[in-house]
C-alpha cells in the first residue's frame, strides 16, 4: 500500500476502528482432512460475525516466506515488511520503555537450554518464569564486562530479555546466533557485509555470548543466551500522521507494545488477561478512534505444539466478542499477523483468516475459518492492504481522483 496516499486521502472522523488480533491465529489440521484450530474451536460469536461480514485469506510477507512477528504486524499496520525492516531487539527495546539512542545496537535475547554436545535442545529455556529469568539478568548485568561500549540487559517476559549496546561505530548487519531449530548448534553472529562497523559489531556480539555462556554454565535449564533481531532505530513514517487517526495499543507482552510505541501509536495500560485487554478497550472507549488489540496466547500455545490449548484460547477470545460489538465500533477486524499452526510448533507461511466487519460488506459464508475464508468474498490478498479496507469501510478515505 502507497502510504503517502493514504495520507493524502486520510481525513479525521469520529467513526471507531478495532483491530483485533489473535497472534499466529492461522493453524493446520494435525492430521489429513481434520479441523485446524480456528475451525475446529467453538466460536457461535466469531461465526455469527462471519456471517455479517466479508472474509479473506491474508499474505503477510511473500509466498512461502514463514514471517516473524515484527514484519507481521508491520504489515497490518499498512507498512511494506521488505521496506521497513525493523530487528526484534529494536521491538523488544522499546517494548520494555528503554529509550534508544540513534547509535544503540539491540538484540533479542532468549535465554536456551544447551546439551553437553553443544546443541541446543530448547530454545526457550522451557520457558522459565520471569522470576527466574530477571535474577539470570540480574547476574549477567554484574558480571559481563565489554571493552568499548555500555551493556543494558532488561527482561522482557519469560524467558525473554533484550541486550541493549551503546557505542560509537556500531551497525546492525549481523546474522543471528539463533539457529531456529533444536538438536543445531548456535550459530556465531557474522557481519551481512564487509563494513568495519559490522566486523566491530559481530565480534562484540561473540564475546558477550562467550561471557555469558560462562556466566550461565551452573545454571539449568537456562544455561545459554541466543541472540537475533540485531537492530538499530528506523525512521517510520508516524501512524497518526499517516491515516489521521487518534490510535491506541493494548497488549500484554512488551513487544507489541514496542512495535505501537515505534510506529507511534499510545500504549494503554492493560488489566492482566484477555479479558482485562478488552475491560481497557471498554475504559478508553471514548478518548481513541483506532484500537490494536493483540492477544498472545494463540501463539504461545502453537509454538509449544499444543492444538487443544490453542482452540482454548480462540475460544475464549469467541466470548467477549459480543462486549466489543456492544461499543459499536463502524468497523471491526479479527486476524493474525501469521500462522503458528501447532503442527509445526512454529511461525509458517500459510495464509492468515481474516474477518472485516462492517455495514458495507458482501457476507458469503456461515462461519469464521481457513476453508470458509478462502472462499471470502475478499479473496486472498497481500496483508499491507489491511488497513485500506478498514479506512474505506470506516469511511475515512476521501475519493481518488476527479
Amino acid at each position: 500500500m502507497d502510504l503517502n496516499l493514504m495520507r493524502g486521502l486520510s481525513v479525521s472522523t469520529d467513526s471507531k476502528i478495532v483491530l483485533l488480533v489473535l497472534d499466529g491465529l492461522g493453524g493446520l489440521p494435525m492430521h489429513p482432512f481434520d479441523r485446524t484450530e480456528l475451525e475446529a474451536a467453538d466460536t457461535p460469536n466469531l461465526d455469527a460475525l462471519a456471517a455479517r461480514s466479508d472474509l479473506g485469506l491474508s499474505r503477510p510477507v511473500a509466498a512461502g516466506v514463514s514471517p516473524g512477528s515484527g514484519p507481521g504486524h508491520l504489515a497490518l499496520f499498512g507498512y511494506d515488511p521488505l521496506k521497513y525492516e525493523v530487528g526484534r531487539g529494536v521491538l523488544s527495546a522499546l517494548g520494555v520503555g528503554f529509550e534508544l539512542g540513534e547509535n544503540d545496537l539491540a538484540a533479542r535475547i532468549n535465554f536456551a537450554t544447551k546439551d553437553e554436545s553443544g546443541r541446543i535442545s530448547d530454545r526457550r529455556a522451557g520457558r522459565i518464569s520471569t522470576e527466574e529469568a530477571t535474577k539470570l539478568i540480574d547476574l549477567l548485568n554484574q558480571k559481563l564486562n565489554l571493552a568499548g561500549v555500555e551493556v543494558f540487559l532488561i527482561h522482557e517476559k519469560e524467558h525473554r530479555a533484550v541486550a541493549i549496546f551503546r557505542g560509537s561505530g556500531l551497525s546492525d548487519v549481523l546474522s543471528d546466533s539463533d539457529p531456529q531449530r533444536v538438536n543445531l548448534k548456535p550459530l556465531p553472529v557474522e557481519p551481512m557485509n564487509g563494513d568495519a562497523k559490522a566486523e566491530k559489531s559481530s565480534e562484540l556480539a561473540n564475546d558477550f555470548i562467550k561471557q555469558a555462556n560462562a556466566i550461565l554454565a551452573g545454571y539449568h535449564p537456562a544455561n545459554t543466551v541466543l541472540l537475533r533481531g540485531f537492530g538499530m532505530y528506523p525512521a517510520l513514517p508516524k501512524f497518526d500522521e499517516t491515516y489521521k487517526l487518534r490510535a491506541a495499543a493494548i497488549a500484554g507482552y512488551p513487544m507489541y507494545k514496542g512495535l505501537a510505541r515505534l510506529v507511534g501509536m499510545e500504549v494503554l495500560e492493560e488489566s492482566e488477561g484477555i479479558a482485562g485487554e478488552f475491560q481497557t478497550l471498554e475504559e478508553n472507549w471514548g478518548s481513541y478512534d483506532f484500537f490494536f488489540i493483540h492477544i498472545k496466547a494463540t501463539d504461545a500455545a502453537g509454538e509449544d505444539g499444543d492444538f487443544r490449548r490453542k482452540v482454548a484460547v480462540i475460544e475464549e477470545v469467541d466470548v467477549l466478542i459480543p462486549d466489543l460489538l456492544a461499543l459499536g465500533p463502524a468497523v471491526l477486524a479479527v486476524t493474525g499477523d501469521h500462522a503458528t499452526p501447532a503442527k509445526m510448533k512454529n511461525h509458517s507461511w500459510h495464509r492468515v483468516p481474516f474477518l472485516l466487519h462492517s455495514e458495507y460488506t458482501l457476507p458469503t459464508a456461515s462461519s469464521f475459518g481457513e476453508r470458509v475464508c478462502a472462499g471470502g468474498s475478499l479473496g486472498v490478498f497481500v496483508a499491507e492492504e489491511i488497513m485500506g479496507l478498514l479506512m474505506g469501510h470506516a469511511l475515512k478515505l476521501n475519493r481518488y481522483g476527479a
